[in-house]
């Protein structure tokens, strides 16, 4: 197991480096900066202030070494647009980012998992084929196109939620139901074919050929089984919800991270967009390796395998 722990520790840390590198060299390559902030009417002499207040005439690999240098020493930059250290913008914008994340990921679990498993233990009944027709239908609307309608029908036409801002609990309802959704339709079909699969598996038929309850037969061996896959497919929902975050936010008008990514990077805010990339990539990266452990544990041949190599 202390293998297992190790090797996936690893991975994790090679994968930050990786999108901290990634990230650095494509905003240096989208645009200047001192001519987005400036503007294209600044005095050059201001212009080459900027850039040598900031170190952008610096040589690239240089710039990346003293990055690297000030994020070992948990410096993550200033903000050139506010003059405010990044990780506090970032960290200032984080609550309002996870009052949405939080309770549509709890709802996508909460409706999604069951909704699955009810379908597959009453196949071809009318609920299963609500629950195709709700993952088909969550799977194909886009978040802008859904928040749009939503908006719409409930605070255009209806008038009993707010369209936007942060103002109370009813202002977050829209948003939570737009970033809930489509992951609701998606993990019950997903948890449907699951738990169909593992339902024909032989030894569910040995179980059942030994006289054991239909619930304990359920409950015992098939759901744990299935919930393996789950499992992985609630790992990568977590990176869905952030990337939804940015869209649902902007469209809510919403005051949170993906708000914040918008405005850096139309900014070219270089170290605001840079400690916001790392905070989502070490949420994500955090995310994965609970998703492993959890294998890990439900399938022991996992551990076995990653001790092997």
């Amino acid at each position: 197991m202390i293998r297992f722990i190790l090797a996936k520790l690893a991975r994790a840390v090679l994968t930050i480096l990786l999108v901290m590198t990634f990230a650095f060299i494509v905003l240096r390559m989208s645009g200047d900066p001192a001519q987005i902030l400036l503007g294209p009417d600044a005095p050059q002499d201001a212009v080459d202030a900027f850039r040598a207040r900031w170190g952008l005439n610096d040589p690239i690999w240089q710039q990346y070494l003293a990055y690297l240098k000030q994020i070992l020493s948990f410096d993550f930059g200033i903000s050139m647009r506010d003059q405010s250290p990044a990780i506090d913008l970032v960290l200032a914008r984080i609550p309002a980012t996870l009052a949405l994340t939080v309770p549509a990921l709890i709802l996508k679990l909460a409706i999604g998992i069951p909704a699955g498993v009810y379908a597959a233990l009453h196949r071809q009944s009318i609920a299963d084929r609500g629950v195709i027709m709700m993952s088909i239908f969550g799977f194909t609307i886009p978040s802008f196109v859904l928040g749009l309608v939503l908006v719409l029908i409930f605070a255009v036409k209806l008038d009993w939620l707010p369209s936007g801002g942060q103002d109370s609990w009813r202002h977050a309802i829209l948003p939570i139901a737009t970033l809930s959704v489509g992951g609701i339709g998606i993990l019950a079909r997903f948890s449907r074919s699951a738990m169909i699969e593992v339902l024909g598996q032989p030894y569910i038929r040995t179980a059942m050929a030994k006289g054991l309850p239909w619930r304990e037969v359920v409950w015992r061996h098939a759901l744990p089984n299935a919930a393996v896959p789950i499992v992985t497919l609630v790992g990568f929902m977590v990176g869905a919800l952030i990337a939804g975050a940015v869209v649902v936010e902007s469209i809510f008008s919403w005051p949170g991270v993906g708000r914040l990514i918008v405005v850096s990077v139309a900014n070219r805010d270089l170290a605001v967009v840079q400690c916001l990339l790392l905070v989502i990539a070490a949420s994500m990266v955090v995310a994965n390796l609970l998703v492993d452990f959890a294998y890990g544990l439900l399938d022991p041949r996992l551990r076995a395998k990653a001790a092997a190599h």
